[in-house]
């Protein structure tokens, strides 16, 4: 449910009222690469399918990469065969918001749905969370709760001019390297608090915003929430720091390593577990703790954490491998993570107390209250679809609870190093293989249909890249050869 000022959109009769001084609506739904693509139609129009049964919706979003290039190979959905006939979009009233710096035009996000099942589209990223999340609520009673953080470089640069400079010498936003700056923000004040307020303004609660250690980079940490809400909130907040960057001649960009001699950008997911008490299921009790903690846990470092919080950690490591595509999902993701602990990027199925070298870092008490008990997954980058690396962490840690499954190995500096733990695939191509292959946990929580039209995108992108003359290559070889 989001809530625009002092507006809430529940039902009909609600949304009627709130677009009642509107001519038109946006309404978008997400591809596969996160990317939002969506239209404007009249607000009669959109009332009468809000009301009914949905609208058709070009299935060719499933069926062409980030460039809108048609994908090398067939997949399941939107492809020649079947013409790239509509899918059914079905409106979710409930994400209704505002965008601000487009004459405060309402928008809306929508489901896809086959037509002629009526079943909810398994690849589209707001279902494969739903899905996720549904079935934490009936089986565990638990509720998926997350928190993400961007952090971006932005380029004092337009669309026009990037293309023009061949995306080479770009012009950063500011020069050198300001980490939580109290100065630099004040280069470009108006965007820099624009970014905030626009965010709150759509009902993103933006928790922390700063500078990063690197030219023109901030950080932007989202309000602990729903997973599924948190999920939409990322997506929403790239299209706000995209358009508001345009109104400033500012270009982000949310790539994970535009830099080959810099830090690259992350995109950390905060989560947890939350009872139908509003009790974190991650969380021993006050008094569990004033008692020195879980007396069975596999190690010292595990002891402020439930079991169920035990068994979920298990099932990420047991999974992380086999779900890489989800969380660094294009040729670029996996510069970010080459540089391993070094760049505080893991490339290991790795996890220690409140350890940044770690692929899963656990925070608890006594680092932070009881409430607070959660763990970061680090591996993904902001270039990450949040609603995919959502929920292939929530579906990881639910089937290590389903299983009880038990850790192969103690927390990485304290029972573990970087050469006894397992490594993560470190390219795009032995992710894809990874996630694809037969048996792959990523086959088990998301099905055959998930995981082959999934993978067929990625080895569409990664066709591209081989066919591609980069400028390292004309650089090395050009005089010399």
């Amino acid at each position: 449910m989001t809530t625009t000022g002092t507006t809430t959109v529940t039902n009909y009769e609600e949304l009627a009222q709130a677009l009642k001084d509107d001519t038109k609506v946006k309404v978008a739904g997400i591809d596969v690469d996160g990317v939002l693509r969506g239209k404007i139609m009249s607000k009669n129009k959109f009332l009468s399918i809000a009301k009914g049964d949905g609208f058709g919706f070009a299935s060719v979003v499933f069926g062409w990469d980030i460039h809108d290039a048609a994908y090398t190979k067939e997949l399941l959905v939107g492809n020649n065969d079947n013409g790239f006939r509509d899918l059914l979009a079905e409106v979710d009233i409930t994400t209704y918001c505002r965008l601000s710096w487009e004459y405060n035009i309402p928008l809306f996000l929508v489901n896809f749905v086959i037509p002629e099942t009526g079943e909810r589209l398994p690849v589209d990223p707001r279902n494969v969370l739903a899905k996720i999340t549904s079935e934490a609520e009936a089986k565990w009673k638990y509720k998926c709760i997350a928190g993400a953080e961007l952090e971006y470089f932005q380029f004092a640069e337009t669309p026009r001019t990037i293309a023009e400079k061949g995306f080479t010498k770009l012009t950063p936003l500011t020069p050198g390297m300001h980490g939580y700056s109290m100065l630099r923000p004040t280069l470009n004040i108006d965007y820099f608090h624009a970014l905030y307020d626009e965010a709150q303004a759509m009902g993103i609660e933006v928790e922390a915003h700063h500078t990063e250690t690197g030219p023109g980079v901030y950080e932007t940490a989202l309000a602990y929430t729903d997973a599924r809400k948190m999920a939409d909130n990322t997506a929403l907040y790239k299209l706000v720091a995209k358009s508001v960057g345009y109104k400033y001649g500012i270009l982000p960009t949310f790539m994970a390593k535009p830099y080959s001699d810099q830090s690259g950008c992350s995109g950390h997911i905060h989560v947890s577990l939350r009872d139908s008490n509003g009790k974190n299921a991650f969380a021993l009790s006050s008094e569990e703790i004033k008692a020195g903690g879980r007396a069975n846990a596999y190690h010292e470092q595990l002891k402020f954490i439930s079991q169920d919080a035990e068994h979920f950690l298990a099932g990420l490591i047991d999974g992380l491998q086999d779900v890489m595509p989800l969380f660094c999902p294009t040729i670029n993701s996996y510069k970010r993570l080459a540089g391993g602990a070094a760049y505080w990027a893991p490339d290991t199925a790795s996890y220690g107390y409140d350890s940044r070298a770690a692929s899963i870092r656990i925070i608890s008490p006594p680092g932070c209250p009881p409430a607070g008990t959660r763990f970061e997954v680090r591996i993904p980058g902001a270039d990450m679809n949040a609603h995919f690396a959502l929920a292939a962490i929530f579906a990881l840690g639910l089937r290590g609870m389903e299983k009880k499954l038990t850790l192969p190995y103690g927390p990485l500096g304290a029972g573990s190093t970087r050469e006894t733990v397992k490594h993560l695939p470190t390219s795009l191509e032995s992710a894809v293989n990874t996630f694809k292959r037969q048996g792959s946990v990523a086959r088990e929580v998301f099905g055959d249909y998930f995981v082959d039209h999934i993978a067929g995108t990625r080895e569409h992108e990664i066709e591209v890249f081989r066919k591609a003359v980069t400028s390292w290559e004309v650089e090395r070889y050009f005089e010399l050869v």
